[in-house]
């Protein structure tokens, strides 16, 4: 038996392991082909002299086989991944060998009959040829366009409805943190191998951030010598991004090195049309280092650093006054993971991560109507271990997990305008807190099938202390029929959802001295959310060229976790509302490979509402004064935008020149405002007609937005593993001005960007 040991980065992934001879049973070298259209994955891989090859980090699902070596007939067959341990085959390429490997088969599948999740993948060809962005959010553009998700703010992720709940696992290691621009720090698309995407059927495996969680796999195929990655784009607003990886094999050992650094002139999306002070700069740099001890045992560490640098963009009256608003974040990361094979049915791993983020707000004295400062911070420490049993019809896994991570918080503000704010309210004011986050869970979780039937069950518990001690048990449920004759499968899940509060300022948004600043807020500790989550949906193919997804679900939560942004500062504070109920339904249509077209097109339809009153946060203002003295005030949630729709289709012209066509469109983000001419005379004075224009006042809604995008790639050069490729893309092509948000009491003004274009130069060898 061929074993080896994967790379456990992720849950319900595996490892395939071939070995490819020739008659007499010597190895040969040859290049492989794994495609799977209902995973989103197509991988083109080569063997090593011995006929060896070892492919990482599967997801679990039916996948198409093909062989070619110089001077043998082809290879074609299909195969199945569906256990966390490694799969091994051997293929031998001659004919009579052919009917003793696997079946074979002409297409790449594109039906999961055993998926009981509502997920989405994204694969590195797709990645690859994406669409471009700015700066700090290249992973949040391709996860926004899946369904379910929709922006608000400046790039800030919601899944079906939540706010603050998105959890990126990089690696096997979770990062619960918001990673939008104005709040973190992005990981950079092109170190990115690929992407899951969960929005119900979440195995118990994730915990403490539930709204969606994305898996982020950076993993690179190991290969002896040297190879890499390079990538230099630029375009409108004075954008430029630069990419370089290199990666060295040799023997049993890996290591990887890369860097990137942009810099642009429209970092956020503004709050008015003129996009005053928006500059950043960005920079990112990461190694990794593997090695296999024995075909048991792999050693992995990686090293971090990145940061960012940016303004804050202004509104019409703070560019007036002369304000300046400087942000900065910066992290350092280390990650240590080890992995052993105990036998042919069980296998470990561990996960420790160090790593300590700074984050830090300046204003100058011009600054209205307020001056803020802020440094905060935390350190944090976290260990993972996990086991995975495969036997007969079950695939069992367990661990824990454990998270200690010291805060601090510094802030402090001085009013400029007090014109701006209730009477009586301090003309400074300042904080200053520490406190150490303890965080620890256990878990166990089987997939198991049962012929035509799947069943996915697992059971969570959750220990949660900094500013409240909390436990909860959640029980995880999800069930899958397959129809071999109607290519259809149906399925449904249940998530019992324990989430942790957002740690960014909820010292701060829980500190009793804040009641100086507005005496009507609830200063309760902010608390977990406790939600459920259902979902119902189906997924069939049509003449195995097309596949439909389509689901409805609905959302119960209570301390439902939201954020308030402090005027404009893009400094924002947890708080909770006392519950709310979210429920819609989405799709997507796929179209993998028909002719030359490829492509999708996804829906989603989101209602939600929040009911006060609300704890947290740091309310200043009377319109907030107003607000929360409704006890049990109900409102429409800020992310509930009726219908979103994204799509994109493309055209392969011939073999080296392809072209490509997409958008989306939004029915508009609530906009909590006065319906008065007093209200909007100041919002045109605020932010311009141009703006104020774009929000309908009597619905209380943003007017709907629409952008038409489109692309074109022509690869240059391409010779075995080395190629290189033009791109060229052009956003909002219809220039129309679309307005995000709206300025309400729950989040800030954003205009998201006018037409503009963009080229990509890539080289890989």
């Amino acid at each position: 038996m061929l074993l080896a040991l994967p790379l456990f980065g992720q849950s319900n992934t595996g490892e395939l392991r071939l070995k490819i001879s020739d008659p007499r049973g010597l190895g040969v070298k040859a290049s492989v082909t794994l495609s799977s259209d209902a995973a989103q994955l197509h991988r083109i891989l080569v063997t090593d002299d011995a006929g060896f090859l070892a492919a990482r980090n599967l997801p679990f699902g039916p996948y198409q086989l093909t062989v070619e070596s110089d001077g043998f007939s082809p290879f074609s067959g299909r195969i199945e991944v569906r256990s966390a341990l490694p799969s091994e085959y051997l293929v031998k390429l001659s004919i009579a060998a052919l009917s003793t490997a696997v079946n074979v088969t002409a297409d790449s599948p594109l039906l999961d009959p055993s998926r009981t999740t509502s997920s989405n993948r994204i694969d590195s060809q797709a990645i690859a040829s994406r669409p471009a962005t700015l700066p700090g959010r290249s992973l949040p553009d391709l996860v926004n366009s899946q369904p379910g998700w929709v922006y608000e703010g400046s790039a800030t992720l919601h899944p079906r409805g939540s706010e603050y709940q998105t959890q990126f696992v990089v690696d096997g290691v979770p990062l619960t943190e918001n990673r939008s621009p104005s709040s973190g720090l992005d990981i950079e698309a092109d170190d990115v191998d690929s992407l899951t995407i969960y929005t119900a059927g979440i195995p118990a495996e994730y915990g403490r951030k539930m709204g969606g969680v994305v898996e982020v796999d950076t993993s690179k195929n190991d290969r002896p010598g040297l190879h890499g990655q390079a990538v230099l784009s630029g375009g409108s607003f004075g954008t430029a991004n630069g990419y370089l990886l290199a990666q060295y094999g040799w023997g049993k050992n890996a290591l990887s090195v890369n860097g990137d650094a942009a810099v642009t002139d429209r970092y956020l999306n503004p709050p008015v049309l003129q996009d005053y002070t928006d500059t950043a700069t960005t920079t990112d740099f990461a190694a990794h280092y593997d090695r296999d001890f024995s075909n048991h045992d792999r050693f992995g560490i990686t090293l971090r650093r990145e940061f960012s640098k940016f303004l804050v963009p202004n509104e019409q009256l703070q560019q007036d006054a002369g304000q300046i608003q400087h942000r900065d974040d910066f992290e350092t990361l280390g990650i240590v993971s080890y992995e052993h094979i105990f036998s042919e049915h069980l296998l470990a791993d561990f996960h420790w991560m160090m790593r300590s983020d700074t984050v830090g707000l300046s204003s100058n004295p011009q600054s209205t109507p307020i001056i803020a400062f802020q440094d905060r911070g935390f350190a944090e420490e976290y260990l993972k271990g996990t086991a995975s049993y495969h036997r007969g019809r079950h695939e069992f896994k367990a661990g824990f997990e454990g998270d200690f991570t010291h805060l601090r918080e510094n802030f402090s503000d001085i009013i400029t305008d007090p014109s701006q704010f209730d009477p009586g309210t301090p003309p400074t004011f300042q904080f200053s807190g520490r406190r150490l986050g303890l965080e620890q869970s256990a878990f166990v979780q089987d997939l198991i099938r049962l012929g035509k039937w799947t069943v996915s069950a697992g059971l969570r518990w959750d220990h949660y202390q900094l500013l409240v001690n909390q436990n909860a048990v959640s029980p995880r449920l999800g069930v899958a029929r397959y129809f071999s004759t109607a290519n259809l499968v149906l399925h449904a899940s249940y998530d019992r959802a324990f989430q942790t509060p957002a740690f960014e300022n909820i010292l701060l948004a829980s500190s009793p001295t804040v009641v100086s600043l507005n005496p009507n807020v609830l200063r309760l500790p902010v608390r977990p959310s406790l939600g459920n989550y259902y979902e119902l949906g189906m997924t069939k193919s049509f003449a195995d060229k097309l596949k439909l997804d389509v689901n409805a679900f609905r959302r119960d939560s209570d301390n439902y976790a939201d954020d308030d942004l402090l005027l404009n500062t893009a400094v924002s504070f947890p708080i909770a509302f006392r519950r709310a109920s979210i429920y819609g339904a989405e799709g997507k249509l796929e179209l993998p490979n028909w002719h030359r077209f490829s492509g999708f097109l996804s829906y989603s339809y989101i209602v939600g509402s929040a009911y006060l009153p609300v704890t947290g946060g740091l309310f200043l203002g009377s319109d907030a004064t107003n607000a929360l003295n409704q006890a049990n005030g109900r409102f429409w949630d800020s992310q509930d935008q009726r219908n979103t729709v994204h799509g994109r289709l493309r055209y392969q012209l011939n073999r080296r020149v392809w072209v490509a066509v997409g958008g989306e469109y939004g029915s508009g983000l609530p906009a909590v405002v006065e319906d008065t001419p007093q209200a909007i005379a100041e919002a045109v004075a605020e932010y311009g007609q141009a703006i104020v224009d774009r929000v309908d006042f009597a619905r209380g809604r943003v007017k709907p937005s629409m952008s038409i995008d489109a692309s074109a790639g022509v690869d240059l050069w391409k010779h075995d593993q080395m190629a290189a490729r033009l791109q060229g893309d052009v956003q909002n092509l219809n220039n129309r001005l679309n307005l995000i948000n709206f300025a309400g009491l729950f989040s800030g003004n954003s205009v998201a960007p006018p037409r503009s274009y963009f080229l990509r130069l890539q080289a890989t060898f």
